[in-house]
């Protein structure tokens, strides 16, 4: 199966620029804003997303990673899934917005365990989702607050984010 290109490094440049702008606005601001990257590219993207809101509000963003594996529902079918520490900022989440980020939203399943692992850590004032991709077939009520690039898919194809931190190269592809 051939895989086609839908976004390129000016793309996804773009579409976390815009995030940005949008992350800024929604929240009036960058104060108690926390950005979580899910690993292992949600993390990456939200370091991208960072230095983005630190370009336009120097200082005020803090980042960290949050592991969802041992949330996860599919354990017993994935076992051997690895886990990624969890980072939390100094001070925790308690009555802070926390900006989940990830690089593909799919049935929404990566995101409810999310929000599980939030509870064990504080309870903050609000939880907003951010993802590079949206794909459709959610299989939970989730839905992303800022989306860089919608992509309806069949259940047939797959989505590779590739970055240029891990693999070389910044693109998205459907195969």
């Amino acid at each position: 199966m051939t895989a086609r290109t839908v976004l390129h490094q000016a793309d996804i440049t773009r579409a976390l620029t815009r995030i940005s702008h949008e992350i800024l606005e929604s929240n009036r601001g960058s104060s108690d804003l926390i950005l979580l990257g899910i690993p292992k590219r949600g993390v990456i993207l939200a370091n991208r997303l960072g230095a983005i809101l630190d370009g336009i509000e120097p200082g005020a963003v803090k980042i960290g990673a949050l592991d969802v594996t041992m949330y996860r529902d599919d354990l017993a079918k994935n076992p051997t899934r690895a886990p990624y520490p969890t980072a939390i900022p100094a001070g925790g989440i308690d009555g802070k917005t926390i900006v989940l980020v990830d690089d593909v939203l799919f049935s929404g399943r990566t995101i409810r365990a999310a929000l599980n692992a939030i509870n064990d850590l504080g309870r903050p004032r609000a939880v907003r989702l951010a993802a590079l991709v949206d794909r459709g077939h959610r299989e939970l009520p989730i839905r992303a607050d800022f989306v860089g690039k919608n992509l309806p898919t069949s259940l047939a194809e797959r989505i590779n984010v590739r970055l240029e931190e891990t693999d070389g190269v910044d693109e998205v592809t459907i195969e």
